[in-house]
């Protein structure tokens, strides 16, 4: 979906957010339909009631007739049934179209986030992406379940009361006129200011929840440092600007709906005053003076409502930009038009054919430069070196995380460039040093490897794993729930978890951050031996930082400034000397 054209002015602003919200409508059409027939009865009804008060007093109080005071009565009951039913409609159709509009806008939004590729993401803030997809949406539902209601209703109104204005009265509906360019002045000044103050607010309050977010996600560090009371100065700074800014915000829409109700009404009490003096002087009926005020009462509080519809407007269609300005993101990382198909099995055959990378943000200094790998099928290779050397950059690449500047990364001899990333990343599984739990049960974190997993597999997997054991333990065993990021278990406990995702994802390339880093010493040979059955006949590659894991890898890669310096065994490596020899004295083998 693309979103609408910058816009010269506020009007045109909002009515192009409106706009890009018309795809999302169209999918309810028949809800729509409803509403607009509602709308239209409820208007009807509305425009009515002034007739109906007219027969009341002319034809009722006037003729004496009990009968006719009767019919006048019920006539006037009737057109505020009507009125009641199909408001009540009204209200029922437009709030249901506005949350699933809202909540198909939201589910198209986070498929397109977790859809954008890694550097998206490195770029931007979970916690604002949590705003747009939470805040922003809000005044979206705003937008659909009332402001656009109003905006319609009051527009339908203030054409048919100007109408009947003129009916009733052509000389007094001239004079009501003045108001209406009245009103729309201060409207129009004050519409562009009142844009930027509402996007202002709207960035101000991502800000804080991001704040919080971040804060949040790392309490064990806050609470660690004891910087609970720096962080909620923080937040309460942000929280701070969010308020002033929101308050500037408030004042211009206060303005704007004061001036404009204050010069509608103003202008209708000079009408009315003339009117009044047309009754005494027998120009005019009593019925036709009230139906002339009720019109204008109905009227000039339709326009006071668009004032007030126009500053809703003003302030959604900030959030609306910047949900456009999200859907506007383009993919980086895309699958071809016609993929090619991994040949069925897949030999795990891997290659980095001078392959240079650099990260958006570092761009002077290269992740990878000119870097050479040639993995033979079923081959364990461990890559070591300092940190920066470029070692979970080979990682990111392989998973086509980012695209290569120069070179290219083969698999069974495809470039993966020209593979759908998902085929791709199905076969490849991934056990971080840091791993990912999400907060649902043990059971469900390990079937995030393979969806269609029995209970039988998934509990294979965490057998091999060695997490079998602590899982029965749980008050709910394989059903316990793990809190958010796993919070519930242990650093080791969680990395097992993580292995026997990967072990039930069965892929035949393996990536591990060390998966037995966290492990204690009693169940690391257990995980250690499942891992070494899982690697046999597929290939890995091990980011090593312990000497057992070293030397159970075929071969060892030494990484630095994102180059190849040694390649070989361990013992071959350390007769050399070198970066190796000194990282096995200060890493391994202390």
């Amino acid at each position: 979906m693309t979103a609408p054209a910058p816009a010269k002015n506020g009007r045109l602003r909002a009515i192009g957010s409106l706009g890009t919200l018309w795809p999302f409508v169209r999918s309810h059409l028949r809800l729509f339909l409803s509403w607009l027939v509602a709308l239209g009865i409820s208007s009807a009804a509305t425009l009515s009631l002034p007739v109906a008060f007219r027969q009341m007093i002319d034809r009722g109080f006037s003729s004496g007739s009990a009968n006719q005071i009767n019919q006048a009565f019920l006539l006037l009951f009737a057109v505020a049934l009507v009125l009641a039913v199909t408001s009540a409609a009204r209200f029922y159709f437009v709030s249901l179209l506005g949350e699933k509009v809202v909540a198909d806008l939201r589910g198209r939004l986070y498929a397109h986030l977790i859809s954008l590729d890694i550097g998206f993401h490195d770029r931007t803030r979970s916690g604002e992406l949590v705003s747009r997809l939470s805040a922003d949406s809000e005044l979206l539902r705003s937008v659909i379940g009332s402001t656009m209601s109003v905006a319609l209703r009051s527009s339908v109104t203030v054409i048919g009361s100007l109408a009947m204005l003129f009916v009733t009265s052509p000389q007094l509906a001239l004079y009501s006129l003045i108001g209406i360019p009245l009103a729309v002045l201060p409207i129009v000044l004050g519409a562009r200011k009142l844009q930027k103050v509402a996007r202002a607010s709207q960035d101000r309050v991502a800000d804080a929840n991001a704040l919080a977010s971040e804060a949040l996600g790392a309490v064990r560090t806050v609470q660690a440092h004891a910087r609970e009371p720096y962080e909620r100065s923080r937040f309460t700074e942000s929280l701070k600007v969010s308020v002033a800014t929101a308050q500037r915000r408030i004042r211009a829409q206060s303005f704007v709906t004061a001036a404009a109700i204050t010069l509608v009404f103003g202008a209708i009490v000079l009408v009315l005053w003339l009117g009044a003096h047309d009754v005494i002087n027998g120009q005019m009926t009593p019925g036709a003076l009230g139906q002339f005020v009720l019109y204008a009462l109905i009227g000039g509080g339709s326009v006071g409502a668009l004032a007030e519809v126009w500053n809703e407007l003003q302030r959604a269609s900030g959030g609306m930009g910047r949900i456009s300005e999200l859907l506007r993101e383009t993919n980086s990382i895309k699958a071809p038009e016609n993929p090619r198909t991994l040949p069925q099995p897949v030999r795990g055959e891997v290659r980095f054919a001078q392959v240079g990378f650099h990260y958006a943000e570092r761009a002077n200094a290269p992740a990878l430069d000119g870097f050479e790998l040639d993995v033979r099928p079923g081959e364990t290779v461990a890559l070591v070196g300092p940190s920066g050397a470029g070692k979970s950059t080979v990682f990111s690449l392989l998973l086509r995380f980012y695209d290569p500047q120069s070179g290219c990364i083969r698999l069974d001899g495809i470039d993966i460039r020209e593979l759908d990333p998902a085929q791709l990343r199905e076969r490849i599984a991934l056990v971080p040093q840091q791993p990912t739990l999400f907060a649902t049960s043990v059971a469900e974190n390990i079937r995030y490897g393979r969806l269609d997993a029995d209970a039988n597999a998934i509990e294979a997997a965490a057998i091999a794993a060695n997490a079998d054991e602590f899982i029965r333990e749980l008050p709910q065993g394989y059903d316990s729930e793990l809190g958010e990021r796993g919070a519930r278990l242990s650093g080791g406990q969680q990395q097992r978890i993580a292995i026997a995702r990967a072990l039930l994802k069965n892929a035949p390339i393996l990536l591990l951050d060390e998966a037995t880093s966290a492990l204690d010493a009693q169940s690391e040979r257990a995980v250690q031996q499942a891992l070494e059955n899982l690697m046999r006949g597929r290939t890995t590659l091990v980011i090593a930082h312990r000497l057992a894991t070293v030397l159970k890898a075929d071969r060892i890669v030494v990484m630095d400034h994102g180059y190849i310096v040694a390649e070989g065994t361990h013992q071959q490596l350390l007769a050399q000397g070198g970066l190796y020899a000194e990282l096995a004295r200060l890493q391994f083998l202390d």
